[in-house]
């Protein structure tokens, strides 16, 4: 079992930034490879972005390449999302997940564990 916990969201203008984190316990983190997405209201979820086991490897959804950040530190358990330049189509909650795999995945069901959420709420 993975417990997963989100922190660093909040209400931010647009153009501004903010940092996600996200804690794990449990199982050796640095096993899986971690992932955010995110869901808006009456939206699917999405994925945002992920990264290896190792953080050697990452990947974006169009939609935030160039604007978001993810990083991960395996000796503290966590995993991080920079956001810059905020838009109002970033609002949603964002959640973390971990996958146990060496693939870095952009689909859901791979992802075994999931966090509770973090909302994210940009004005424009």
């Amino acid at each position: 079992q993975v417990q997963l916990v989100e922190s660093g969201g909040g209400l931010v203008q647009a153009g501004g930034s903010l940092k996600l984190s996200c804690a794990a316990s449990g199982r050796t983190f640095s096993a899986y490879t971690m992932g955010w997405f995110r869901q808006a209201p009456g939206k699917e979820r999405e994925f945002v972005a992920a990264i290896s086991r190792s953080g050697g490897s990452t990947y974006y959804a169009d939609s935030v390449k160039g604007r978001f950040t993810i990083s991960r530190d395996n000796a503290k358990n966590t995993v991080y999302l920079q956001m810059n330049s905020l838009k109002a189509e970033d609002t949603a909650v964002y959640y973390c997940a971990a996958a146990n795999t060496i693939l870095v995945v952009t689909t859901t069901k791979p992802y075994d564990y999931w966090g509770q959420g973090t909302q994210v709420t940009v004005s424009s």
